[in-house]
């Protein structure tokens, strides 16, 4: 009989405290497991519930392919899992990246150490300029060029921008001026979002059974943002 795993769920903060526990790393199923039955002491990291393929109203063609997608500034550092406890967090990118095989849904890399590329969930959003409203509306396992490329305000903060641009066009197949006006193209609608305050929806974690956390008002957010550049 093949072995089955007692599987946990450990945050990312626990995981030094859950191996002293005697929790064990599966490399593979990238998860935390117990070695053995009745261990009391890592009872703490009980496997929550798993997520279903497809969250309640979530809309898996919303966003597809590549392209630059930049969070109005009211709203930076206010992704899903800053909204969500921990564990919860786990509990969606491990059903992200299941459901995408483990490689980007955009250009079909996985997970390679040798030059630092992981597979990461993004959120797609959809914005309604009448209500001021954000509403997340999809999650995308990306690997870390498309995610970089995506973000790529962020992505030329840390000195990536061209990197980022040079992914972005042998993704899409983009010529040079073209990437360029499709960036500048995303950078005005970004100034235009930035100019109104947004609020997010996240209702569709909230209907999967997931615990939301209130997110800071977006004067707050766009501080916090602030701080985070410029230091």
């Amino acid at each position: 009989m093949a072995d089955e795993r007692i599987w946990l769920d450990v945050p990312y903060a626990d995981k030094d405290q859950a191996k002293a526990a005697g929790a064990r790393w599966d490399p593979g199923a990238r998860r935390w497991f117990a070695p053995r039955p009745g261990m009391a002491v890592l009872e703490a990291w009980a496997p929550r519930p798993e997520l279903p393929a497809l969250l309640p109203g979530e809309d898996r063609s919303a966003g597809s392919g590549l392209f630059v997608d930049l969070v109005p500034s009211s709203c930076w550092f206010t992704n899903v899992r800053s909204c969500v406890i921990p564990a919860d967090w786990d509990r969606i990118r491990r059903m992200v990246y299941g459901r995408a095989g483990q490689v980007c849904e955009v250009c079909g890399a996985g997970a390679d150490r040798s030059v630092q590329r992981w597979v990461e969930a993004h959120e797609r959003w959809a914005y309604d300029e009448r209500t001021r409203v954000q509403t997340l509306r999809r999650l995308i396992c990306l690997c870390t060029d498309c995610h970089t490329a995506t973000h790529f305000g962020y992505a030329r903060v840390r000195g990536l921008d061209r990197q980022a641009r040079a992914h972005l066009m042998k993704v899409t197949g983009m010529t040079g001026p073209q990437a360029d006006q499709h960036i500048a193209e995303a950078f005005q609608l970004w100034q235009r979002r930035s100019a109104l305050t947004w609020s997010l929806d996240l209702s569709m974690l909230n209907n999967a059974g997931i615990t939301v956390t209130r997110p800071p008002d977006g004067a707050d957010r766009a501080a916090t943002a602030r701080r985070t550049l410029m230091g």
